[in-house]
């Protein structure tokens, strides 16, 4: 990944790169417990317990740390959905998309306390949290090819913008930490037959080869 303006470059040495990540993993930790505003450079650098300077050495500043962690979130549900959809079966419209949208909520429960500190903390927009939309959008124009064949590209743009601002605003509430397991599984199993529905008839509709 390039750098983005403000980020030091990365470390090529294993043992600055192993400082750099337990700096990096000790602020996800300390921005979930008290969120990114109530969570000082100072506090982060006595959490991992290293100076303030050598945090700077890594991060010019608690944003860049944050623009961080968002990145390796997406980069966490763009790998697995990325390697879901290579092998997928693409017959089945609903089951593909729970797959997609059970991945997605995974990665985000797995990190709740930090994602529920980012959406409290960042300027949020459309799906929820920077980035996701765009990033997200390209894989599921891949999944809708793979579905639907050769189309349109401005209506697979068009498609892909509504099932990422339906399927994912499902996966944020489904991945808040005030729902339970089964809850969590409902509200994907009829998003995905919301959806799998929809492209079925979009299938059919489509003149066959």
């Amino acid at each position: 990944m390039p750098a983005k303006p403000g980020q030091r470059k990365r470390p090529t040495q294993e043992r600055a790169r192993a400082t750099r990540e337990h700096i990096l993993d000790t602020a996800a930790r300390l921005f979930g417990e008290r969120g990114i505003a109530d969570t000082s450079t100072n506090r982060i650098a006595t959490a991992a317990g290293v100076s303030v300077g050598t945090v700077y050495r890594y991060f010019t500043d608690r944003a860049v740390m944050v623009d961080e962690l968002l990145e390796r979130l997406l980069e966490t549900v763009e790998q697995q959905i990325t390697h879901h959809l290579a092998g997928a079966p693409v017959d089945v419209p609903e089951k593909m998309m729970a797959r997609v949208l059970e991945i997605t909520t995974d990665v985000l429960v797995a990190n709740a306390p930090l994602v529920r500190a980012l959406v409290a903390g960042v300027q949020f927009y459309s799906s929820g949290i920077p980035e996701f939309e765009p990033r997200l959008r390209i894989l599921i124009k891949v999944m809708l090819i793979q579905m639907l064949g050769p189309g349109d590209d401005r209506e697979y743009d068009v498609m892909s913008f509504v099932l990422i601002n339906t399927g994912f605003a499902a996966v944020l509430r489904a991945s808040a930490l005030d729902v339970d397991d089964g809850q969590r599984a409902e509200a994907i199993n009829m998003t995905a037959r919301m959806i799998g529905r929809w492209m079925e008839s979009e299938i059919e509709r489509r003149p066959r080869p």
